[in-house]
């Protein structure tokens, strides 16, 4: 036993020093219904190098959900092992999982979750309370970072104040607060217009190009197609995977 966990240490300084950032291993998600078991992520294999911009697609019920959820720290496998920046979180319990969703993951959701009495910049602070970061450094960070996704003029507005595509623009920041290790969104344009949404993967390319790493989930082929590669989910199994540019 020892030796398997020394073996999984190494495997996971290894990923580190070739810049692999996520890498699953027969990762499966099952669900017991009744006396039925649901595979909703079938033995994915996956390999996301630092700086990478990938899509994960697929159809409603095709497992891009639970694949994100279990990336992004949010459920585990139920066998499998997984590394977030040589990390084994598929290991961990919930208080080390919660510190990794913190510090290597920055969320973007398709309904913002911001705090609706809060100003902008107060809801950019908020992953660096919990992180523990003095107050002066937390504003300096909150503002920086708001200023990175064109909203300096508009910190102190509270989100109803706010257009869909700012208080996106105000969940991208706060994703990128805490510098993680990659930035997870999760039908980010879901919620906007047309013009507004292409304007949002804009500033997604953007921010790929300043080096960050970025995994996008959704279901529509032409919001995937601004990615640099498509993972394809099927019956929750990678069906193809191609880089695009």
């Amino acid at each position: 036993m020892a030796q398997a966990v020394q073996e999984k240490i190494e495997r996971g300084a290894e990923l580190k020093r070739q810049g692999i950032v996520i890498r699953t291993y027969d990762l499966w998600k099952t669900y017991i219904m009744g006396d039925q078991e649901i595979n909703a992520v079938s033995g994915v294999d996956l390999e996301i190098k630092v700086g990478e911009y990938v899509a994960i697609m697929g159809p409603s019920g095709s497992g891009k959900s639970t694949l994100m959820n279990l990336i992004g720290c949010l459920d585990t496998p139920t066998r499998g092992d997984y590394y977030i920046n040589g990390r084994l979180v598929s290991a961990m319990n919930d208080d080390e999982l919660a510190a990794i969703r913190n510090k290597e993951i920055g969320f973007v959701f398709q309904t913002f979750n911001l705090l609706s009495r809060a100003t902008a910049l107060h809801n950019v602070e908020l992953p660096l309370i919990y992180s523990g970061i003095a107050a002066d450094a937390r504003l300096e960070k909150a503002k920086n970072s708001l200023m990175s996704v064109d909203l300096a003029k508009r910190m102190y507005h509270k989100p109803n104040e706010l257009s869909g595509g700012q208080r996106q623009r105000v969940a991208i920041a706060r994703a990128l607060v805490n510098d993680p290790s990659i930035l997870l969104a999760d039908e980010p344009t879901g919620n906007l217009d047309s013009a507004t949404g292409v304007e949002i993967m804009g500033l997604f390319e953007r921010l790929h190009q300043q080096g960050n790493t970025i995994v996008l989930v959704t279901h529509e082929q032409d919001i995937a197609m601004h990615a640099h590669r498509v993972v394809y989910v099927r019956d929750g199994k990678v069906a193809k995977d191609e880089k695009i540019k």
